[in-house]
């Protein structure tokens, strides 16, 4: 159960305060991450057409999408190959830069989260060393209505009413350190994201509980993300400094089915609207489920494979792999704990 919000307490200034809202990471979430691309994400990124890429360093990171045909992203066990012609904005690019990446797949609610390093650029291709790799869970594009959207002809000429319209958000933030990551973000048109005294804002809702993101906005406030609207080809490329707060105000604006989140998030931000070249040649809507992918096997599978081997590591690996078990969990979890 997530802790109360205290009372006297308003901006979040650091990882102990943070804790003290949303609860500790639980051990066992850790257990999902392994530190290579197995066969299970090999498979996935075979297939998957569409990537949100984040590029940073210890100040700063900046967000872009890559998309083609299946396939189009190539991959090893340690590496990914990005194609610089197939991402909107190649000159992102350098070699020694985090790279955080999520890839979707078309009716597929959970999406991959591959992070890791740009280690040089090859032959067109923006060659990245893997470091982590993960399934995300379904909340966010279940909470959007990601893929049940319609190709949407016409959108919001301005950019306050685009960013009400939009229910997807890909969050890119970095630590100190350069260590990039990619989140999803989904919620109703309206509750997703709005503009207010300037800023962008945008709320916490409940997910995998790692907070990765919410982690590195503290040590480092500056991220980069991308505002969809599912089923049209525009995006809103927003780049700032952003803070967390839980100001009751704030909270309350992005109240959904009488829920109000723990956290909102404000971000000083610049935003560029333009036409995704990347998810025009992803041609995501109509969607069209890829079978063959099971992500609750693929939980399984990185559960096994992770190198903590642990006491509470070998017990929460044989816990889920009881046939079904995950499965169930992970639908219990969607339908009872949105919001």
């Amino acid at each position: 159960m997530r802790s109360p919000v205290p009372e006297d307490q308003s901006e979040i200034a650091d990882t102990a305060a943070l804790e003290r809202i949303i609860g500790k990471t639980p051990p066992a979430i850790h257990l999902k991450v392994i530190d290579h691309l197995d066969e299970t994400a090999l498979r996935w990124i075979a297939r998957s057409p569409l990537v949100f890429a984040g590029f940073g360093n210890g100040t700063g990171i900046t967000v872009t999408l890559g998309g083609g045909e299946p396939g189009f992203a190539q991959a090893s066990r340690s590496e990914l190959r990005l194609p610089l012609s197939h991402l909107d904005d190649a000159v992102l690019v350098r070699p020694g830069l985090g790279l955080g990446a999520l890839f979707l797949l078309p009716g597929i609610g959970e999406t991959l989260r591959v992070n890791g390093r740009v280690a040089s650029i090859d032959a067109g291709m923006a060659v990245m060393a893997v470091e982590e790799c993960y399934v995300h869970c379904a909340k966010a594009l279940i909470r959007s209505g990601f893929w049940s959207a319609s190709p949407v002809k016409e959108v919001p000429e301005g950019t306050a009413e685009f960013v009400a319209a939009s229910r997807f958000i890909a969050l890119a933030t970095i630590d100190a350190d350069g260590g990039a990551d990619l989140s999803p973000k989904g919620d109703p048109a309206g509750a997703m994201a709005q503009i207010g005294d300037g800023n962008l804002w945008f709320a916490d809702r409940p997910g995998n509980r790692r907070v990765d993101s919410f982690r590195n906005i503290v040590a480092q406030p500056g991220i980069g993300a991308a505002l969809l609207i599912p089923g049209s080809h525009d995006v809103a490329i927003v780049s700032g400094r952003a803070h967390l707060t839980t100001d009751e105000t704030a909270r309350s604006r992005f109240a959904v089915n009488g829920k109000i989140p723990l956290i909102t998030v404000s971000v000083d931000a610049e935003i560029v609207r333009r036409r995704s070249a990347a998810l025009e040649r992803a041609a995501l809507w109509p969607a069209v489920a890829v079978e063959g992918v099971d992500p609750a096997a693929m939980f399984v599978a990185h559960m096994k494979l992770n190198r903590n081997k642990g006491l509470g590591a070998r017990i929460a690996s044989t816990a889920v792999a009881v046939p079904g078990l995950m499965r169930m969990g992970l639908e219990r979890d969607y339908k009872s704990n949105l919001y």
